[in-house]
């Protein structure tokens, strides 16, 4: 019997099942055609089976977010959007390359928040023709300015090896190892970083 059911009985066990960190996998890309809902529902099939915090894919197309600026920012999709960031402990960008940065989806995304970012962590899983290596090290840029953690681990997936005609997404096994070494550093820094919150 634990220290804490002795002390809590099975009070202390719910607590801790209540405390897992939530995770969002966020989908950056919001084009016809694309393949990041793939990509993150196999993060998350892999996540889930860890079973070391809470994980959804939260899908920026979901909120139709306008363009930063262009309107008077009564849309509900802003308020829904940052009531979703703020609702999570930390993050797993899954990150197309185009034209060498980050989609302007996402970055019109993560520019419509501020507060919601601060103080959480973040990794990233990015692909392209380099792997999306030069859009992951974008957004890393920009996450420093937001106060977000990004971790080191950074599984990088190729157009040419790990799909098939561009959209049928066909990971090598390999990438299994990486994606988890990244999610341990996420949800480690996700738990350090909630107590500056």
């Amino acid at each position: 019997m634990s220290f804490f059911k002795k002390l809590f009985g099975t009070a202390a066990k719910e607590e801790v099942t209540m405390s897992k960190l939530n995770i969002g996998i966020i989908l950056g890309s919001t084009r016809q055609g694309r393949v990041s809902p793939q990509v993150g529902q196999w993060i998350k099939e892999i996540a889930d089976q860890r079973g070391d915090a809470n994980y959804e894919i939260v899908d920026i197309s979901d909120y139709n977010l306008p363009f930063l600026g262009t309107t008077d920012g009564s849309e509900p999709g802003i308020a829904a959007w940052n009531q979703k960031l703020g609702e999570l402990d930390g993050f797993v960008f899954i990150v197309q390359e185009y034209n060498h940065s980050i989609t302007g989806a996402l970055k019109n995304a993560i520019d419509f928040a501020r507060e919601a970012w601060n103080n959480k962590a973040a990794g990233i899983v990015s692909y392209g023709s380099t792997g999306g290596a030069r859009a992951a090290e974008h957004l890393r840029g920009i996450l420093g300015e937001l106060l977000v953690a990004d971790v080191r681990v950074h599984p990088t997936l190729s157009l040419f090896t790990d799909f098939e005609n561009g959209s049928v997404f066909k990971p090598q096994a390999l990438h299994l190892d990486n994606v988890n070494a990244m999610l341990d550093q996420v949800v480690a820094w996700s738990g350090a970083l909630k107590t500056l919150r």
